[in-house]
């Protein structure tokens, strides 16, 4: 399985740091995005803390080629199961609030299933 998630959504629904955060806290993680997200302009790694411990992953965000959802965001972990637990938190919150939908492996997800698997990463 890739170490990638993709998620697709409009570029007026990039959420603001705060925004986005807000989504985050309603999700069942300890999750905190780094000061550093900016929408559209984030590229490279974006340290997380996950339980008070560093999970990170590296955002990138890129024209899309579908549709009204012109926007991708591409999000990749390393072996670290809380970076994929982390990455699988936020796309659900996307998906949830900002309307985004999200892939792995061609496959959609839907916010429920990425909790799951981001519950499972952890385990």
């Amino acid at each position: 399985m890739a170490r990638l998630l993709t998620a697709y959504l409009k570029r007026s629904d990039v959420p603001s740091r705060a925004a986005l955060q807000q989504a985050i806290d309603r999700l069942p993680f300890a999750l905190t995005l780094d000061e550093g997200y900016v929408p559209l302009q984030t590229s490279g790694y974006l340290p997380c803390t996950l339980d008070g411990e560093d999970a990170g992953f590296d955002l990138r965000f890129a024209d899309a080629r579908a549709d009204a959802r012109d926007l991708v965001m591409t999000f990749k972990w390393g072996g670290d199961p809380r970076e994929e637990a982390a990455a699988l938190a936020v796309c659900a919150a996307l998906a949830e609030t900002f309307g985004a939908i999200v892939e792995r492996d061609g496959l959609q997800l839907s916010s429920v299933h990425m909790l799951e698997q981001a519950k499972g990463a952890l385990v």
